[in-house]
């Protein structure tokens, strides 16, 4: 749509924190009272709003000191918003009905989102994709942040909120249908990824984040994003998928290119290669490092397990911590050893022919001891029928189990494992069971009884810099103490992480030039999808502030307690989005840090505009703090841009007085 504004003309903006443009020039609206009174005028259309409901709806009751406090703010209004005016403003006026602000409907910027968005799905209903994704753009690019803002808060802004919020998340979709109908494959699946975490309830965007995955051949991934919404629609309601998403799954399960027509690769995707049997130990050629002491004890398990004695294990960690590297590793040496390999995963398998394949894990390992093809059907249905089978095949030569994912496994095969650990006593059998959290209600039972059989645990820590050097150095790479320590830093010591920037230039890994690999967000924008609004929002303005949480200002610049914001910060760092710092310094004996790579991606979610107005917010807080440094303070206004506090409002220099409601 074509920008017809000109350099007088007002345009009001709600989609995102309230704002009014003069031309290019945003106004000075004044204090928060007074833009939320702007707000509570906007949301009527033009319709009156009496006195009484101005002064209810806002919060105040005292009469009259909230009249007389509505009527300044009305009067300041009026002086930014119709400066010119002689006599009765025409832009903010008052009847016997009270007061309506006339703004016609060009000048607002939800209208042009909803006209944008409606000439995007004519374009693409008419087979013109190309433009239907600029007028997606147009439409999307007006939204600044939440709809209202600051005054979303209040009860008034609820209902045309939610609307604004879903026609938002419509677009979105549509956006992403458009990218996926061009090609755009790679785009496509981030904008679906971000709208599996602003709803993550909301089985659309799981649709097309599944259709996206499929279309750029990632078929795995696409089932693995079923089964995490599947297995999330189940805990948080009790229900299953719909008969639609069911189908979709069904399809790309089936690879049924009838319903999905055929896949087209991704540009920045490279294909899965699996071109040897399921038992053969998969080889890589980065070099295992930081694992000595757990790779000596599995090596110690295998030497016990081929003298006759059946050896059990746990490998915990977190995801990207080197869990399957070691295996891979162990097994290695089994086999070298003459032990017989057989692995499962309580996740989808792929077969040798790629076709994908919900196998459950005792099927897999049973297939594996028989060497058969994984997926091939075995002639025991009963779970003693299985049990009998996987005893007389072990029994057969020196094993080596691999179970990974043992925390997604079904109850009935934990039940089967505890069987095992009972019946196979005296075996050539050494059984290591992975897994990320053992907290897990569903796993701590079963974790307990392989404990009381004498599993022996092992858990893998981050790296060390010390490994990260030993890494870089084993690549052939001589990198000087200060880079190592700052991709140390970056990566958290998380190998997965740290391989990942590993396969960036040099250049590219740190500092200014920095870039963030595709696989490392498309993790951290997973973990903030488990989170809830509350918490993300408080990431945000955590983001803007730095590295290091200050809670109290957290809390103040959000209006919160201290009481209400701690379990905000808890289920952060549960999803690994922030950690605990136990180092004390001469402030504290330690303290909440917001590591570098989850800090990126929480900023690169934020609109310019969004920024700007998150660092005028902390700002503003700032001022009231004595122990506020100049510096910091600065660096805030700086950031703000041109919603930085003025100083002659007395927003930048001293503490914020705001006339009440």
């Amino acid at each position: 749509m074509v920008n017809t504004h000109t350099d007088e003309t007002l345009r009001y903006g709600v989609l995102g924190p309230v704002h009014v443009l003069r031309g290019d020039t945003a106004l000075d609206l004044g204090p928060r009272q007074r833009r939320v009174l702007l707000t509570r005028l906007l949301i009527e259309d033009g319709r009156p709003v009496s006195l009484d409901e101005l002064c209810r709806d806002l919060g105040r009751d005292d009469q009259p000191a909230a009249v007389s406090s509505v009527r300044a703010h009305i009067s300041r209004l009026r002086s930014v918003l119709d400066p010119a005016r002689r006599g009765p403003s025409a832009v903010l006026a008052h009847g016997p009905s009270g007061y309506s602000l006339k703004v016609p409907r060009a000048a607002r910027d939800t209208v042009l989102f909803e006209e944008s968005t409606a000439m995007a799905r004519i374009a693409l209903s008419q087979g013109q994709p190309a433009l239907a994704r600029e007028e997606a753009e147009t439409a999307l690019g007006l939204w600044r942040g939440k709809a209202f803002g600051e005054a979303a808060e209040y009860a008034f802004t609820a209902r045309e909120a939610a609307r604004l919020t879903a026609a938002h998340q419509d677009a979105k979709e549509l956006q992403a249908t458009i990218l996926i109908e061009l090609g755009d494959l790679e785009q496509a699946v981030g904008i679906a990824e971000g709208l599996t975490i602003t709803a993550p309830l909301r089985e659309a965007s799981w649709a097309l984040l599944m259709r996206s995955l499929y279309e750029a051949g990632r078929s795995v991934e696409a089932l693995q994003q079923y089964e995490r919404f599947r297995i999330m629609l189940a805990g948080d309601l009790g229900l299953d998928p719909s008969p639609g998403l069911a189908d979709l799954h069904t399809a790309i399960l089936r690879h049924d290119t009838a319903v999905l027509g055929d896949p087209r690769p991704s540009r920045s995707t490279t294909a899965l290669a699996c071109t040897t049997p399921a038992t053969t130990p998969r080889t890589t050629g980065e070099p295992l490092v930081g694992r000595e002491e757990e790779t000596a004890q599995l090596a110690a398990i295998l030497e016990e397990a081929a003298a006759g004695r059946t050896q059990w294990a746990v490998l915990s960690g977190e995801p990207g911590s080197g869990k399957t590297r070691l295996l891979d590793e162990i097994s290695a040496r089994a086999q070298a050893a003459g032990f017989t390999i057989t692995r499962a995963s309580s996740g989808q398998a792929l077969s040798e022919s790629q076709e994908i394949s919900l196998v459950c894990p005792t099927t897999q390992l049973l297939n594996g001891l028989r060497q058969e093809e994984v997926g091939a059907p075995v002639q025991e249905s009963t779970s003693e029928g299985r049990l009998a089978a996987l005893l007389r095949e072990l029994g057969r030569e020196p094993t080596l189990c691999v179970i990974d994912d043992i925390d997604w496994a079904p109850p009935d095969f934990h039940a089967l494992l505890l069987q095992l650990a009972t019946m196979l006593r005296d075996a050539r059998v050494a059984v290591v069971c992975a897994l990320r959290d053992a907290d897990d209600p569903a796993v701590r039972g079963l974790l307990a009884e392989l404990a009381r059989h004498g599993a022996a645990w092992l858990h893998l820590e981050p790296l060390s810099a010390t490994d990260v050097a030993e890494l870089l150095t084993a690549r052939g790479e001589h990198a000087p103490p200060e880079t190592v320590s700052a991709l140390h830093q970056r990566s958290e010591g998380n190998p997965f992480t740290l391989s990942e920037l590993l396969k960036l230039p040099p250049d590219r890994r740190i500092g200014r030039t920095a870039r963030l690999p595709a696989s490392v967000r498309s993790v951290i924008q997973a973990r903030l999808a488990e989170l809830p609004v509350a918490a993300r929002t408080m990431l945000t303005y955590a983001a803007a502030d730095g590295a290091r949480l200050d809670v109290g200002l957290l809390a103040d610049v959000q209006g919160m307690t201290r009481d209400r914001l701690l379990p905000l910060v808890d289920a952060a760092v549960a999803a690994r989005l922030l950690v605990w710092d136990p180092t004390p310094d001469e402030r504290s004996p330690g303290h909440y840090r917001f590591p570098e790579l989850p800090r990126e991606v929480v900023l690169s979610t934020l609109t310019p505009t969004s920024r700007h107005l998150l660092h005028a917010a902390l700002a503003r807080e700032l001022t009231h703090r004595t122990s506020a440094t100049p510096a910091r303070l600065s660096r805030h206004l700086r950031a703000a841009g041109p919603m930085a506090p003025s100083a002659e409002s007395g927003q930048a220099r001293g503490r914020v007085t705001e006339p009440g409601l």
